[in-house]
């Protein structure tokens, strides 16, 4: 389903989340954002230039060196983040479970698809079979269906969903979020036997 041109995860939540201004972010939000992106080392918990080994923190000149170590200390306080020793004197800056879904939650309420000024004629077909069990998979299918909705597609079935424009980097994202990509599938079609009814839907 992937091929070599599609972004990963990754690159994907760095675009969108971490270097993106349009997204509404606190200090707090901006650094867990970068520490999900690249768990951040250094040479010692209270150096003053402990976020400039952080890759690509330099590409972000919203905050000040003093609004990030603020930042930094309610992150631990809250034990959304975490220190681990590496070394005699290096350290890594980590998400603690708790972090990690707080990071999910933000990026998954933020996470849109932005449309091109034409469509291309091609359809992306959505569809899902995700198992009842374990629990946590019943919160991700109802998760990935709220966020679809939201988004714009349109239900063809149950678990068939339909959309004009690329959205393959945006639906996978979710899927790594949830860990459902095996369960998932996007079909690119030239044509839709009933699809004069769905381009009234998309305004086509």
């Amino acid at each position: 389903m992937q091929n070599k041109n599609k972004r990963s995860a990754k690159e994907i939540f760095e675009d969108k989340f971490l270097y993106n201004d349009s997204i509404p972010a606190t200090a707090g939000k901006f650094l867990l954002a970068a520490i999900a992106a690249a768990p951040l080392l250094m040479v010692a918990v209270a150096a003053p230039n402990m976020f400039s080994a952080l890759k690509g923190f330099e590409k972000n000149k919203r905050y000040s060196k003093k609004q990030m170590q603020t930042a930094f200390n309610n992150l631990k306080q809250r034990k959304l983040i975490e220190i681990i020793q590496e070394g005699d004197e290096k350290f890594k800056v980590q998400l603690t479970n708790k972090g990690k879904k707080r990071v999910k939650d933000f990026s998954f309420e933020f996470l849109e698809i932005k449309n091109p000024a034409e469509w291309d004629g091609k359809w992306r077909i959505l569809i899902f079979d995700i198992p009842s069990k374990p629990k946590i998979y019943n919160q991700a299918r109802n998760a990935l269906r709220s966020k679809i909705k939201d988004l714009g597609f349109y239900q063809m079935q149950k678990s068939v969903w339909v959309y004009p424009y690329e959205c393959e980097d945006e639906i996978l994202f979710v899927a790594e979020l949830f860990q459902i990509q095996r369960y998932i599938e996007i079909i690119t079609a030239e044509k839709l036997l009933h699809e004069e009814k769905i381009k009234k839907v998309f305004d086509l």
